[in-house]
C-alpha cells in the first residue's frame, strides 16, 4: 500500500481513490454498448478492461502494449520505428515504401527531382521525420538553435455570432491570423523571407513537496521574433506544440467509439472532479462528424486527416485531403500565393496524390508500440499501485480492447494499454495556451497516452514533456498538472519520497 501523510495531503490521495472507485462502477453501467460485440464478447471485454485492484503481480498480457502487433524488438534509438508485428508479408513492403516517404526530404519549385518538388513556399520542416525524429517526441529548441520539432499555433477566437456558428456547428476549429495564418512558418524557399521564430524565455519557480523536496518548473514564455510580415493580429494567440510520438495511431483510431463516449462525462455527474469530453470534429475527406483522437487538442479524427494537415501546415505540400499548393500562406501574402507549386499532372492534382497519401497513413498507422519492460519489478508494480491510488488512471484510462471492424485486421479486437481516455480536460491555468481548437477551450488538452513514454530519452535523446516540453523530467510534468488533475497531481505530491520514486519507475516501464 501507498503511504501518505495524515492530514489535508492525506485525504487528497483517499479523495481520488474514491474517484476511482465511482468512475469504474459508472463506466460498467453507462454508455451505448458496442455495435461490433455480441453479448458474450461484451462481457469478456468488460471483465477484461476493468480497472485493476491486484497490484502484486502483472496483469494478463500487460506487457504487450500493443496487442499483437506490439514490436519486441531490443530497446534503442530505433524502438519507435518497427512495424506491427502482425501484419502481412505484403504490407510490411506498403510499410517500407509508407517509410521512405515519411523520410524524404521535399525541395522548392521548380526542380528536376519532380517527384519531391513541390516545399513551401514557408514552411517549418521538409521532412515528417525532421519533426518526428525517429518517430519520437520533438521537443523546443536549445538556445542558438533554429525550431525543427517544435512550432507555434496561431489563431483568434470567434468575434461574430457567424464565426461562433461555424464553430459550433464544426465547420472550422477556430480563425487563423489573417497574414500569418495557421501557424508560425520558421522556413522559406529561396526569394521569399521566413515569418519569423519562436522566442521563448523561461523563468524557474521552485515547488516544495509535502517531505519538503523542492523541484524546480520551468514557465515558458512566448513570443514572436523578426517577423517579416507586419504585426500579428492583436488577439491571436500563441499555442506552442512539439512533435507526437508516432507510435500506435492505427490501435487509437481502432478504439470503438463506444467505448470513448461511455468515459466522456463533461458534466461531472458522478461529482469526481473529472469532466473530460469529447472531442467532435468533421472528417476532411467525407465531412462526417467524427471523435477526434489525434493531436494535442484531439482536432483530428483520423490518422489519415492528421497526416495530411501536416503536410499541408508543416511542409506546404498539398493532398487530396488538403489541396494547398501554397500550405499555409495566407492571400494577404501574396508573393507566396504566386511562386511555383510541385504538381506534376501525370501524377495527379496535388503535389502527395492518393499514392502518397495511402503509404505515408498506412506507415503512420502501423509504428508498432514497444514491449513493456520489468513488468513484474517490485519498485514498478509499487509504482503501479502509486498510479493507481493518485488518481492518475481516471484519465489516463489504462487499457482498452479495440473494435472488431477495424479497417486493418491488424487493429482489430486487440487489448492494448494506451493509458489514456483520448477526452479534453481542463488542465488548469498553469498549462493553459488559451487558444480555442473546436470544441476544446484554451484550458482544455487531449489526454496524452503514455504508451513508451519511459523510452522518450532512448528514442528521442531528451525528457522533455508536456505539449511545449516545458517539462524536463517525468516528475515536473506531473507537478504541472493542475484543473481536473488538480487531485491526483496533489496526491502525488504529498507521497513518501521512494512512493513518489516508484510512480516514476513505473512511468518509465511503459
Amino acid at each position: 500500500m501507498i503511504r501518505v501523510k495524515s492530514g489535508p495531503a492525506g485525504a487528497v490521495v483517499l479523495a481520488a481513490l474514491s474517484s476511482l472507485s465511482i468512475v469504474s462502477t459508472a463506466l460498467a453501467d453507462a454508455g451505448p454498448a458496442r455495435s461490433d460485440l455480441n453479448p458474450k464478447d461484451a462481457a469478456r471485454v468488460e471483465s477484461v478492461t476493468r480497472p485493476t485492484s491486484d497490484f502484486s503481480k502483472p496483469e494478463s498480457f500487460e506487457a504487450m502494449q500493443g496487442g499483437a502487433a506490439t514490436s519486441t524488438k531490443p530497446v534503442n534509438a530505433d524502438s519507435f520505428s518497427h512495424f506491427s508485428s502482425n501484419i502481412t508479408f505484403a504490407e510490411e513492403e506498403t510499410f517500407k515504401l509508407g517509410n521512405a516517404l515519411f523520410r524524404k526530404f521535399w525541395v522548392s519549385s521548380p526542380s528536376s527531382t519532380q517527384a519531391s518538388d513541390g516545399l513551401g513556399p514557408l514552411f517549418n520542416a521538409r521532412a515528417c521525420q525532421s519533426c518526428h525524429l525517429k518517430d519520437g517526441r520533438g521537443r523546443p529548441p536549445m538556445a542558438g538553435e533554429a525550431a525543427t520539432s517544435m512550432f507555434l499555433r496561431l489563431a483568434r477566437p470567434a468575434r461574430t455570432a457567424e464565426e461562433k456558428k461555424a464553430v459550433s456547428d464544426l465547420q472550422v476549429l477556430n480563425f487563423p491570423d489573417p497574414v500569418y495564418g495557421e501557424q508560425l512558418q520558421n522556413f522559406a524557399v529561396p526569394g521569399l523571407a521566413s515569418e519569423g521564430e519562436i522566442k521563448i524565455r523561461y523563468a524557474e519557480r521552485s515547488v516544495t513537496l509535502a517531505d519538503g523536496e523542492t523541484v524546480s518548473l520551468r514557465e515558458p514564455h512566448y513570443d514572436v521574433g523578426g517577423a517579416q510580415y507586419g504585426p500579428l493580429d492583436p488577439d491571436t494567440t500563441l499555442s506552442p506544440r512539439v512533435a507526437n510520438p508516432m507510435i500506435g495511431l492505427g490501435l487509437i483510431e481502432a478504439i470503438a467509439d463506444e467505448d470513448l463516449e461511455r468515459l466522456a462525462d463533461p458534466d461531472d455527474r458522478d461529482g469526481d472532479g473529472i469532466s473530460g469530453k469529447l472531442a467532435k470534429v468533421r472528417d476532411h475527406r467525407s465531412g462526417d462528424i467524427q471523435i477526434g483522437r489525434f493531436g494535442w487538442k484531439a482536432q483530428n479524427a483520423s490518422v489519415r486527416d492528421q497526416s495530411a494537415g501536416a503536410l499541408a501546415g508543416d511542409i506546404g505540400i498539398s493532398s487530396p485531403d488538403a489541396p494547398r499548393h501554397w500550405g499555409d500562406c495566407t492571400e494577404a501574402q501574396v508573393q507566396c500565393r504566386q511562386m511555383q507549386n510541385g504538381v506534376q499532372k501525370r501524377l495527379g492534382e496535388t503535389e502527395a496524390p492518393d499514392p502518397v497519401m495511402d503509404l505515408i497513413t498506412f506507415y503512420a498507422e502501423n509504428l508498432a508500440v514497444p514491449m513493456r519492460r520489468d513488468v513484474d519489478s517490485p519498485d514498478v508494480l509499487k509504482g503501479k499501485s502509486a498510479f493507481y491510488e493518485a488518481g492518475c488512471a481516471a484519465c489516463h484510462t489504462p487499457k482498452f480492447v479495440t473494435s472488431r471492424k477495424a479497417a486493418n485486421k491488424a487493429h482489430a479486437f486487440q487489448l492494448i494499454w494506451p493509458y489514456s481516455d483520448f477526452l479534453l480536460h481542463d488542465m488548469g491555468d498553469g498549462l493553459a495556451d488559451g487558444q480555442e481548437v473546436g470544441l476544446a477551450n484554451g484550458n482544455e488538452w487531449r489526454t496524452a497516452p503514455l504508451w513508451g513514454i519511459g523510452l522518450t530519452d532512448a528514442v528521442s535523446g531528451h525528457t522533455n514533456f508536456l505539449h511545449d516540453g516545458r517539462a524536463r523530467s517525468l516528475k515536473e510534468a506531473i507537478l504541472w498538472h493542475g484543473g481536473e488533475a488538480e487531485a491526483a497531481r496533489n496526491a502525488f505530491a504529498a507521497m513518501e519520497p521512494d512512493d513518489r520514486e516508484a510512480l516514476i519507475t513505473f512511468l518509465e516501464s511503459l
